[in-house]
């Protein structure tokens, strides 16, 4: 008996100190990345003015320097401090890193080339997957490395991905804010609609093949799509109703900036909760809360929100690249490969190749069909701001890791040569495409748009506020949006043209202004917005400092 209990003492002793010896290393890894972090701001500060650099890429270079050092000390037993899990990805990092992207949205720019990001980033992505998925099934095909139907899908969704975070940093939104508008909404739009892509074909049954099942995948896709951004748009509209009515304001800030963010968080877990996507609902969340909630809160709360948001997004980034600089050299995936690393080049160079055909064989097509639809020389697409665009894509970043880590890796670990071939071929682009084209982005921008070259076009020459965040506080009066005719040549004004014509020879700005009308008319006065905030101590709209409380309960 007293045997039994003391070997029973000693399990638990035993286990306790296993336990403590574990959550001490994930402090001191925890410590180290964090020191990291903070490695990776300073140097990005100190590489400001070199915009060669970037943060995506100083990240990337530091995480591959300390996944050496700790493979040296280790003594190739591992490269990485963290393992890196789904979860952490989608449901940590991801959320505010799109929603800061949809909150800090020109929505000026972002609706009236509307039609045109949609074609680029839902049509072209929806070509993009399947010019990769075909080629993959038709060139990896016959290198045997064990993958099926689905994974070659999967492959499709995987890169089609983009990641234009370096072309946007070189980018001007005040020189050219048409081209940075088209380059940001493409590759926010089209992260949305790889993961929704993804989805549906994970969860696809893909044993029964048909004509039929193609249209079902279609279907899928295109419900994936609607719902997610209605619950988003319902969400962000809840968000403002509910800050509009309870005046968060009049006792405390940090109860609006708490709800703000926790209901921006409820949107994405809830499309996750309903097999949506998170990114499609987070994304309209932000537009929807940057045009009406953020305009309810008060001006202390704008400012908070503005650059809390925008630092959360900045440190899941940095956090993401740092990463997969570290995770490229990990010892298990690439054991898998050592015996025939050929064939990992090989299928790099394939999918690369894939990558390069695939959004060429969008950009252009669409491009040429966008210029169709727009009557003005100045909005339409030039051949060096198409090539701008094909460029911006062909970079592989965050959103083709997470993926790839989904489908190729369980719980951060790889068991088969041919999901090992294809995570380490996943790292190896994500590498090469950030860095080289990362690298030769500034000098290609600045051969092909000189900063001075060229004169500022009417959808150019708008230049934001800088002290707001947020594009469409001002609105188009009616002659930006139906400018008058010139006189013909008897000197007689031409009358014009009806709502019907319009509507068919410029759709954009005839939707914009019905919908200007609508905002106006009925979603302002019920959800607060620019214009619209009762007048309460705090509000954005305060008039009179003076005003007392009483008096406003009265109103």
């Amino acid at each position: 008996m007293m045997e039994s209990m003391a070997s029973f003492s000693g399990t638990i002793a035993e286990t306790t100190t296993s336990l403590l010896s574990s959550e001490y290393t994930s402090v001191v890894s925890i410590n180290l990345f964090v020191t990291l972090l903070c490695a990776c701001i300073v140097i990005g500060h100190l590489l400001e003015e070199n915009r060669w650099m970037n943060e995506s890429i100083t990240a990337l270079i530091i995480g591959v320097c300390t996944g050496i050092i700790i493979l040296l000390i280790s003594r190739g037993k591992s490269s990485r401090l963290l393992v890196f899990s789904e979860d952490l990805f989608f449901i940590y990092l991801l959320p505010p890193i799109i929603f800061n992207a949809g909150f800090q949205v020109k929505k000026k720019q972002f609706f009236r080339n509307f039609m045109t990001i949609v074609l680029f980033g839902a049509l072209g992505t929806l070509i993009s997957f399947i010019i990769i998925s075909l080629g993959a099934i038709a060139f990896l095909g016959k290198i045997d490395i064990g993958l099926e139907i689905g994974d070659y899908l999967a492959i499709g969704a995987i890169f089609a991905a983009t990641d234009s975070v370096c072309t946007l940093q070189v980018l001007s939104q005040d020189e050219t804010p048409l081209l940075y508008s088209l380059v940001f909404g493409e590759g926010v739009v089209n992260d949305a609609t790889s993961v929704v892509l993804f989805n549906a074909v994970k969860n696809f049954d893909l044993s029964h093949l048909s004509t039929t099942a193609g249209l079902q995948l279609i279907g899928s896709f295109f419900y994936l799509f609607i719902t997610s951004t209605a619950l988003g748009v319902a969400t962000g509209l809840l968000s403002a109703y509910v800050i509009k009515k309870l005046y968060f304001g009049r006792h405390s800030t940090d109860r609006e900036v708490a709800i703000m963010m926790l209901l921006a968080y409820l949107s994405y877990m809830l499309a996750e909760l309903f097999y949506l996507s998170g990114i499609l609902t987070v994304f309209f969340c932000g537009i929807v809360m940057s045009h009406y909630t953020w305009h309810n809160v008060t001006e202390k709360s704008r400012i908070t929100t503005k650059h809390t948001f925008a630092t959360m997004s900045f440190v899941a980034e940095t956090f993401i690249f740092l990463y997969v600089g570290m995770d490229a050299l990990d010892i298990e995936k690439w054991s898998f490969v050592s015996d025939s690393p050929m064939t990992s080049v090989s299928v790099s160079a394939i999918v690369l190749g894939l990558i390069l055909v695939s959004r060429a064989a969008f950009i252009f097509p669409l491009s040429l069909l966008s210029n169709l639809t727009k009557k003005s020389r100045h909005e339409k697409i030039s051949f060096k701001q198409q090539i701008t665009i094909w460029w911006a894509g062909l970079m592989r970043g965050a959103v083709s890791m997470a993926l790839a880590y989904n489908q190729f890796t369980s719980l951060g670990h790889t068991k088969k040569r041919g999901n090992a071939i294809m995570i380490t071929s996943t790292i190896t682009i994500v590498l090469f495409s950030t860095v080289l084209f990362g690298l030769m982005t500034k000098p290609l921008i600045k051969y092909l748009l000189p900063k001075h070259g060229g004169s500022m076009t009417s959808c150019d020459s708008f230049v934001t506020n800088s002290t707001v965040p947020l594009l469409g506080e001002t609105q188009d009066s009616v002659s930006e949006l139906f400018p008058p005719l010139e006189p013909n040549e008897a000197g007689q004004s031409i009358a014009r043209p009806s709502s019907l014509r319009m509507l068919l020879t410029r759709p954009t700005r005839t939707v914009h202004y019905y919908w200007r009308k609508f905002d106006d008319a009925f979603m302002r006065p019920m959800f607060g917005g620019r214009g619209f905030v009762p007048f309460a101590p705090g509000s954005p709209t305060e008039q009179n400092a003076q005003q007392s409380w009483p008096e406003e309960d009265k109103h």
